[in-house]
């Protein structure tokens, strides 16, 4: 059956998995990881005291006597950060204990059960990484599992429904619960934003939402790799969970890597270059990286993306536009705006340069 909307999701090259690479018990990394240039002003336990992402508390964001105060500060934060924690959102304990431990499952699944679920070279979605377009291109320490949750539609059959139970139907569960969370989240930037209610509602209802889950295996020379290479998402919102206890985001600011604690069961949200469009630059989409930061651990998450729905454009909103705020980024489809995005390299913002008007 053809697929009734054209994954946005585009094509990435075939690389090994790292997972079974770093099975083998290396004592050296293999020269196509070797990225030590990132090793940059990463800052230290002293400041990281001063510099730390807010924490959002959506109890407060929903009560009548915090609201004003609460969004003002969710509005703080995703104009100088880009990022936050969100607590207190009513997602169960039980549920996030359950994804974890079924993505953990998923990734130590036997070879010969993943080879089932890898990327082809028609897409980019399954077990591998993503964003690479040349055979010498460096490869971060990471094997990734990408695939596009909803529109139910515009799922890959050989993936999403062919997922061992009970972690499917948990997923089923954990997709429809992050479509809510990011909705609900989405309308009250819009309302810190003063955007109208009806315009914010119109393009992300019907979204796509796509999953990320990344494994970053021990590495034996963790200095001088990278999990994942300096970026920002080109998407709407992003929502992390952390899988484990092992760190390793860090998001630029002034000039800086700032390492963020996880908090127990908080999500980590960030604005993606798509909400800075839309909010015509007044919210900003920040680089961020995922570093390697232990010989002996493993580190896991998985990353809910969120953005308008295929017949949508991405543009800056139009009741922000006026003759002293006149748009700073061009309109274009959300199909044509996904298929420029995936057919280049992660490398930082530069996908947000080229919509600058």
């Amino acid at each position: 059956m053809e697929e009734t909307i054209k994954n946005p999701s585009g094509t990435s090259l075939l690389v090994p998995s790292v997972q079974e690479l770093a099975n083998q018990k290396l004592f050296t990394v293999p020269e196509r990881y070797i990225q030590p240039q990132h090793e940059d002003m990463v800052i230290s336990e002293e400041d990281n005291r001063i510099l730390e992402i807010q924490v959002i508390d959506m109890h407060n964001l929903l009560s009548l006597e915090s609201a004003s105060e609460e969004l003002d500060k969710l509005h703080f934060s995703c104009k100088e950060w880009g990022f936050f924690q969100l607590i207190n959102h009513d997602i169960s304990c039980s549920l996030l204990e359950k994804v974890k431990s079924e993505i953990q499952d998923f990734f130590n699944l036997p070879m010969s059960e993943k080879k089932k679920f890898w990327q082809t070279p028609q897409h980019m979605e399954g077990f591998g990484q993503a964003f690479v377009v040349s055979e010498d291109q460096k490869l971060d320490w990471a094997d990734l599992f990408y695939m596009t949750t909803l529109p139910k539609h515009s799922r890959i059959p050989h993936l999403f429904p062919q997922l061992p139970l009970p972690f499917r139907d948990t997923l089923e569960v954990y997709s429809q619960e992050m479509k809510q969370l990011a909705m609900v989240i989405i309308g009250h930037m819009g309302k810190a934003l003063k955007i109208e209610e009806k315009e914010i509602k119109k393009l992300f209802e019907e979204g796509i939402q796509l999953m990320r889950m990344n494994y970053y295996p021990p590495c034996p020379q963790p200095e001088k790799v990278i999990g994942l290479t300096p970026h920002s998402d080109g998407i709407g919102l992003t929502i992390l969970l952390q899988i484990n206890e092992v760190d390793g985001l860090q998001v630029r600011k002034d000039g800086f890597w700032v390492p963020v604690k996880p908090l127990p069961n908080a999500f980590i949200v960030n604005i993606g270059d798509i909400l800075e469009i839309i909010s015509n630059g007044i919210y900003r989409s920040i680089e961020h990286r995922a570093t390697v930061i232990s010989s002996e651990k493993e580190r896991l998450s998985i990353a809910t993306f969120y953005s308008p729905a295929q017949d949508g454009v991405v543009g800056p909103a139009s009741s922000l536009i006026t003759e002293q705020t006149p748009p700073r980024f061009k309109s274009i489809g959300v199909t044509d705006y996904f298929m420029g995005l995936f057919s280049r390299k992660l490398d930082g913002k530069s996908y947000l340069d080229v919509m600058r008007i």
